[in-house]
């Protein structure tokens, strides 16, 4: 029988694209394959599928963003996770824990049942808290280091994050980056539109934006806002969810131009990005996960033959240089951010070739195909290491 993996994941997954991805490949190449989630709002169905993947929702109520306030909850998700894991102890053979606050009850699950365990760190954990004393993030920090070396495996979304677990000596790593699966041409094909589409078909000056992802100001939304207030030429769809939803929604109301959909499932998110003219990443950098970000975005945007427009110092514009796919500004600087809007619209031939750009590099070398294999290649080590001992 092959190996049972179950994925724990601290939100609903719905959507969470790596996770689901990552658990298709794996089921389909014919491990079973299981994702726990978190259900901070405690409304979601406590059961779906993704294909033949079961997901299963634990509702424990919890806000986003309020740093130490949160701490009763994530010790509750902690517990939850690990209650569920000893519980279901039968029902699994490995771990595949994403990021530090679903790692502990795993590793306390390969210490008591000898279960295997691969650690996915999305982002690393001290350096993603938003509102959490330094001291604290540095017990995180010295703890999820130790725990890199007691792990059976560790993925990394970009291989600038080496730099953020220097000082650990992992078993085995592989680098599997945020690249969607390749559905360009189905998406081109479909005959599904958004009501009152972003798309201007090369009108001169018209531009339809995108960004669908974590609502924070931090991703430089507001100053996206600003713009759009200034330019209703242009069209903007925002959506996600995220800890500055209220901030944004207010902002949105003032921008006739701006349509706000809400956390959206992953497909609509590729619809909407194939239906517009550019995409936007602009996160800021004085966020140390941010100086190593390779988000979805950036990989959707190649996949898809769409420019991005990104902030410079996020690793993002090491990738938009390499390739030639975007344009890159400083972060928090609103001329800049028009001027790259501006320079879409005015140089519809300079989106085109970006586009090319990005598409050439998706194939040549961030392609999910390329990504699977990779996936696939750690699963097989790790099930021949699980047979030799």
């Amino acid at each position: 029988m092959p190996p049972a993996i179950l994925f724990c994941r601290s939100n609903p997954v719905a959507p969470d694209p790596r996770v689901e991805k990552e658990a298709r490949a794996l089921a389909r190449a014919g491990y079973r394959v299981h994702i726990l989630g978190w259900d901070r709002s405690g409304e979601l169905n406590p059961h779906s599928w993704i294909e033949q993947v079961k997901v299963t929702r634990l509702p424990i109520r919890a806000g986003f963003g309020r740093g130490l306030g949160n701490l009763p909850q994530v010790l509750a998700w902690q517990l939850g996770l690990a209650s569920w894991l000893i519980q279901h102890q039968r029902e699994y053979d490995l771990i595949h824990a994403c990021d530090f606050d679903t790692v502990l009850p795993a590793v306390f699950a390969k210490w008591l049942y000898g279960k295997q365990v691969v650690y996915d760190i999305f982002d690393f954990y001290a350096d993603h808290l938003r509102a959490t004393p330094s001291w604290a993030k540095e017990i995180i920090r010295k703890i999820d280091l130790a725990i890199i070396n007691r792990v059976d495996a560790v993925l990394l979304v970009d291989d600038a994050r080496r730099k953020q677990i220097a000082g650990s000596a992992p078993h085995r790593l592989a680098v599997i980056y945020n690249s969607p699966e390749d559905s360009a041409q189905e998406l081109a094909e479909s005959k599904d539109t958004l009501a009152g589409d972003g798309k201007t078909d090369g009108k001169p000056g018209k531009l339809g934006l995108v960004y669908v992802g974590l609502i924070q100001v931090e991703r430089g939304l507001l100053e996206l806002l600003d713009v759009m207030q200034r330019h209703p030429e242009w069209t903007l769809d925002l959506a996600g969810y995220g800890g500055d939803e209220k901030i944004i929604i207010g902002r949105c109301l003032d921008c006739p131009n701006v349509r706000w959909h809400g956390r959206v499932p992953y497909e609509q998110t590729l619809r909407m990005s194939q239906q517009a003219d550019i995409l936007i990443a602009t996160y800021d950098p004085a966020i140390v996960n941010h100086r190593y970000a390779s988000p979805n975005k950036i990989f959707e945007a190649m996949m898809l033959s769409k420019p991005i427009i990104v902030a410079e110092n996020t690793n993002m514009d090491q990738i938009v240089r390499q390739a030639d796919c975007g344009y890159i500004i400083e972060y928090g600087n609103v001329r800049q951010l028009e001027d790259a809007i501006a320079f879409y619209a005015d140089e519809p031939q300079m989106q085109h070739q970006h586009g090319l750009n990005a598409r050439r590099a998706y194939e040549q070398q961030y392609s999910w195909e390329k990504m699977r294999l990779r996936l696939l290649e750690l699963y097989q080590q790790l099930a021949s290491a699980a047979g030799e001992n």
